[in-house]
């Protein structure tokens, strides 16, 4: 379960969003450009830190502004699709895939180590694991990035605009991508865009932001939900 309460002041408006996603649930934050859904990953992947609030994945407080504590993003257990893929080009697709795997723990009985063929394979691109990020379609690529944020066995997985750079045909093919991952992994999901079509397929949950503020929380099949109480957290032992 991932918990978010959050303000952050920025150069023309002020970010104060207030949420919760629980496991196997896809959260949309939805709202044309500029309205501060990119600086909400970035706050929970540890990518920037807010101005004041916490931030809390499977029970671990990964930023609070109140005890100080801001965990670096390489120990987040934290997958980030970005939104133009960010695939290294002058790297193969497995050396890719292999440079998400640089944060990742030595295994354990509660996490087994993943063969990134393996994920490679269930998204359909182990037969391109030689070929370079330039000679990839951009479904080839987005499958590609989605293993590189997987290897790792993230807790939580965000994505940023996933479907902005495909065409219709791919986008439809990777909603049913993502919907599968949301059932395969079992963890929250916090996706952005500014597509309506994207949030109401593909959203659980569903905040709508303007100027940083939340003015249409829902989620699917109600018109409206009510926001989560702020965070009341307390210092691990």
């Amino acid at each position: 379960m991932l918990r978010v309460s959050i303000t952050k002041e920025l150069p023309y408006f002020d970010l104060d969003v207030d949420f919760q996603v629980d496991n196997n649930q896809i959260l949309v934050l939805w709202g044309p450009s500029g309205a501060g859904k990119t600086t909400v990953l970035e706050c929970i992947a540890g990518l920037r830190s807010p101005g004041k609030g916490s931030i809390e994945l499977e029970g671990s407080i990964l930023y609070s502004s109140r005890f100080n504590v801001n965990i670096p993003a390489r120990n987040r257990r934290v997958g980030y699709l970005f939104q133009y893929y960010a695939l290294f080009p002058h790297m193969t697709v497995k050396q890719n895939v292999i440079y998400g795997l640089r944060s990742y723990k030595k295994p354990t009985q509660e996490r087994p180590a993943v063969d990134f063929t393996t994920v490679l394979d269930s998204f359909g691109v182990l037969h391109l694991i030689d070929r370079y990020p330039g000679q990839l379609s951009g479904g080839e690529k987005q499958r590609v990035a989605l293993a590189r944020a997987l290897v790792s066995q993230p807790q939580l997985l965000l994505l940023d605009e996933p479907f902005s750079a495909l065409d219709h045909q791919s986008k439809k093919n990777l909603r049913e991508e993502i919907l599968r991952l949301k059932h395969d992994w079992q963890i929250p999901m916090v996706l952005v865009t500014h597509d309506e079509e994207d949030s109401r397929l593909l959203g659980d949950i569903i905040l709508s932001l303007h100027k940083g503020q939340v003015v249409q929380p829902g989620t699917r099949g109600e018109k409206r939900i009510k926001r989560p109480v702020s965070d009341q957290i307390s210092l691990p032992i």
